[in-house]
Parts: C-alpha cells; sequence; structure tokens
C-alpha cells in the first residue's frame, strides 16, 4: 500500500505541502506526487538512511543536562518543506528590509541617538537594556553595519500570513544543520534534485566570506579571517568549525590571538605572528574582552575592543550589535522602519504587547492564560509561558513575574503554526514548524534560499527548538515556472 495524501488532515493550521486532504499545492506538487508513489516501508528506509548518514557525518547538537553537555545526533526528517519561489522573493526584499534598518538603529543609538531625540522610541527601553553597551558609543564599523548575520525566526498562521517572531542578532546559530539538512536530503532523494528547481544553499560559506572580507580594514584580496570559538564544550561548536572549514578560515579560541602595541590583532601561528583582518566571533559580549568586560574571561582578547575602536580590526557582529536582539525591542521593529527607510515593514510582527507599558501590562495580566509570554533576553524556548497549556500554578507563577520585573516580558496571541508533513512510526503526520533563513549585510546584503526550517515532533507542541524536544527539515524554495 502506498502513501495516501487523501487520509492526511492537517485540520485547522495552514500545511506547507497541501492545501486540504489529497488537494497539493502547486509548488509542492512534484515531491507529494513523489512521495505518493513510495510504500511507507519505502519511505522509513529512507528515513533510517538519512539517520545513519547523520551518525557517520557527526553532525551532533549539545543539550546541557544536569551539568552535563551530553551530545545528541541531530534529530532530522526526511519530508522537506516547500516555498514558492515567488513568495520567497517577497520574503527575502522584507529580510533585507528589516536588517538595513536594524542596524542603522544600532549605529544611531550609539552615536547620535536622533530616534530617541525625536521620541519615536522609549529612551527607557535603552536605558534599561542589558545589550546596551557603552563602550560602543561613538564607534563607527565598516558600512555603518553591526549586525552582519542576522538569524531572523519566522512563522506562518492559519490565514497564510508570514511574520517575523524573532530577531537573532549577536550570535545567530543554526546555518550549518540548513547545510548539512540539504546534503543528507540530496543523498536520500537524488531523484527530485534531478527533476526540480530547487533553488541552492550550498553557496552560504562562499557569501559568509565575502560579507565578512568587506569589512576588512586592509585592502586585501583575500584578508586573513578568523571564527572565533569558546571551545569544544560550547553547544555550538560543530557549526563555529564548520563554518571556519567551508570558509577556508582558521578557527580560533581567545587564546590564539593577541593584540600588539600597534593596536592590531594578530593570530599566533608556528611562523609567528600573523595579522588578522576580521574576527567572525561565536563568543558573547562580555566575554570578549577582559580588559573591557568580565575580567575573569578566559574565553576573549584582552585589547580586542581597543583594536576594534581603532578600525585596525573587524568584528562581526559587531560588539554592542545586541542592542537590537531583544524581545522588547522587536516590539517597536515597524516603527523603526518607518522612522530610518520611511517605508511600512515588509513582513508584519507578531501582535506584541510590551509589559514595561502600563496598560499593556494590565491586558497581559488580566489574559495569562490566552496568551504567550516571553522574557525579552532568553533563547532556545526556555521562560516562556504558553497560556492555554499551563496550569494554574505557572499561570500564577507568571503574574507574579511580571509584576516583579515588567521590563523582562512581552505578551503575543497564540499563533496556530503552519504544519508540514512529518514522518511518525512510518505514517506521515502534521507537526508544526518554523523557519529561520540567515541574512548577510557588509558592503552588500544577502540571503539564504529558505533557511533551518524547525519542527515539533511532539504532536500538538508549538515549541520547535532541539532543546525542547524538536528537529529539522531540508527547506526547498522551487521555481514552478509559474511564478
Amino acid at each position: 500500500m502506498k502513501i495516501s495524501w487523501s487520509e492526511y488532515d492537517p485540520g485547522d493550521a495552514w500545511d506547507e505541502l497541501l492545501s486540504a486532504p489529497g488537494l497539493p499545492r502547486p509548488h509542492a506538487r512534484k515531491l507529494t506526487n513523489y512521495l505518493a508513489s513510495l510504500t511507507p516501508a519505502r519511505l522509513s528506509r529512507r528515513q533510517q538512511a538519512a539517520e545513519r548518514a547523520i551518525v557517520e557525518m557527526g553532525i551532533t547538537f549539545t543539550v546541557y543536562s544536569e551539568g552535563q553537555n551530553i551530545d545528541r545526533a541531530w534529530p532530522f526528517d526526511i519530508i522537506p518543506r516547500v516555498v514558492a519561489a515567488s513568495e520567497w522573493r517577497h520574503i527575502e526584499t522584507g529580510l533585507k528590509q528589516r536588517l538595513t534598518a536594524l542596524n542603522m538603529f544600532i549605529d544611531d543609538i550609539y552615536n547620535e541617538q536622533r530616534i530617541l531625540a525625536a521620541k519615536r522610541f522609549p529612551r527607557e527601553v535603552i536605558e534599561t537594556s542589558g545589550n546596551f553597551l557603552r563602550e560602543c558609543m561613538g564607534a563607527r564599523p565598516a558600512h555603518g553595519v553591526w549586525a552582519h548575520v542576522c538569524g531572523s525566526d519566522l512563522v506562518r498562521d492559519a490565514d497564510g500570513t508570514v511574520y517575523v517572531l524573532e530577531d537573532n542578532l549577536r550570535v545567530p546559530s543554526g546555518v550549518s544543520y540548513m547545510l548539512e539538512n540539504r546534503i543528507v536530503t540530496k543523498q536520500v532523494f537524488p531523484e527530485l534534485f534531478a527533476h526540480s528547481r530547487i533553488l541552492p544553499v550550498d553557496n552560504y560559506a562562499s557569501m559568509l566570506f565575502d560579507t565578512l572580507a568587506s569589512l576588512s580594514p586592509r585592502p586585501l584580496d583575500h584578508p586573513e579571517v578568523v571564527v572565533l570559538t569558546p571551545g569544544i564544550y560550547n553547544s555550538a561548536y560543530f557549526e563555529h568549525a564548520y563554518l571556519a572549514q567551508a570558509m577556508g578560515a582558521e578557527l580560533v579560541e581567545g587564546g590564539d590571538l593577541v593584540v600588539g602595541d600597534d593596536n592590531c590583532v594578530y593570530m599566533r601561528t608556528i611562523a609567528g605572528l600573523e595579522r588578522v583582518d576580521v574576527v567572525y566571533r561565536r563568543v558573547n559580549d562580555t566575554f570578549l574582552d577582559p580588559e573591557v568586560f568580565r575580567h575573569d574571561s578566559m574565553l576573549g582578547v584582552p585589547g580586542l575592543m581597543r583594536a576594534w575602536r581603532a578600525g585596525n580590526v573587524a568584528i562581526a557582529n559587531a560588539p554592542g550589535a545586541g542592542v537590537a536582539d531583544d524581545k522588547l525591542v522587536y516590539a517597536y521593529v515597524p516603527d523603526i522602519i518607518r522612522f530610518y527607510l520611511d517605508e511600512d515593514a515588509i513582513l508584519p510582527n507578531v501582535p506584541t504587547r510590551a509589559c514595561i507599558d502600563d496598560d499593556d501590562r494590565r491586558y497581559v495580566l488580566d489574559h495569562l492564560p490566552e496568551l504567550v509570554v516571553k522574557p525579552v533576553n532568553e533563547s532556545g524556548g526556555y521562560g516562556m509561558l504558553i497560556g492555554p497549556a499551563a496550569s494554574q500554578k505557572e499561570i500564577d507563577r507568571f503574574a507574579s513575574l511580571v509584576k516583579r520585573d515588567p521590563r523582562n516580558y512581552v505578551a503575543q496571541p497564540v499563533l496556530n503554526l503552519s504544519t508540514a508533513p512529518t514522518l511518525v512510526r512510518g505514517r506521515l503526520e502534521p507537526r508544526h514548524l518554523d523557519l529561520r533563513p540567515f541574512s548577510l549585510q557588509g558592503e552588500r546584503s544577502a540571503v539564504t534560499a529558505g533557511g533551518l526550517t524547525r519542527v515539533a515532533l511532539v504532536k500538538g507542541s508549538l515549541v520547535v527548538n532541539s532543546s525542547q524536544g524538536g528537529g529539522s527539515k531540508d527547506t526547498w524554495v522551487v521555481e514552478t515556472g509559474e511564478d
């Protein structure tokens, strides 16, 4: 017996592959027709082949549990998520608009502060931000760009609207899994790639290198770029090593770099010191330079901030970029776009209530059982309340938290996230998902064709993070000839 799409029912969610049971969306038709030619047993064998490949390739992620770092094989579902290229062009334009405005905002906050003087953004939000670094005031990174790599999380609601859920502007991770997902999917479904116009993602490393190279303070054809990692115990170390190798860059830890008396950064090599032009840092701001931030940091480089402020080295993302990586700042991004670009946001925000505002806070406290409440600087799905699934005890606890520190919380309606067919014990069942595309900005801007689709493997769950039991899928942006 072969796969039957008439038996697949996504319920009241928007499904990425089917508009109704047995009715594939036009851009997904080649994939759904192909899958319908397979039996569940054959499909399960391909899933098993993918899981073996992931183990053999050493694709892992780290879970911090009970004081231990546990490496696990990357959870992966072989059924791709498909997006029409015509829709993707709209999303790509919106992402470029968003990152351009956010970079103008960061540059303004650390320099003229025009948006504060015009009272178009609350000064209190900046003054109470743990990500605002006074040590960055007056800095002028190349091209006025502070956030060179941005991972924006996108979700689709039941009516098909694509929203930006949040922006990750400090040290966004996940792109290596996007790239590895494509490699594994090509092994599992090579025939589909031969007969479909799927836009490539394997040029990301060269796009990233070109972005970083455009920041170099020296006019070199091939500047020295290094990837600064906290080390092998970091949860994203796999990605740090992967990207360094893919770019042909050196993977370094803080102790491998030194700042000279000339305020230039050098890398220790067996041939002596070699000057570094660009540091792609995967270390958080406060650990970057023990001379300026945490004096006990063993992860950073003493003097790195001096070299950066002197214009002798570029750092991506720049220190201080996290001032815009705050779920409270997120609530104001449509206003930020209007202020700097005089345009409406192409991609909408999820309606967000900032608990720092008295009226919003009263509404949130009165409607906690209906809302998703998030701390403004947590990630990975930690520390949030999903009201409809919460107990009264949890709701009471969050009410207390919001009253105690309203600046730290925002609230949003519960979206009915879109679904996609996912292989579960030999059957195709709908599971909720999101999407993290990666945007780059240096001298030019670029966006990945698709991104990392994260999927909630638990039935009915809206939490897609791998640390919370989620997995991932390959994301296909497909030209159909009808676009």
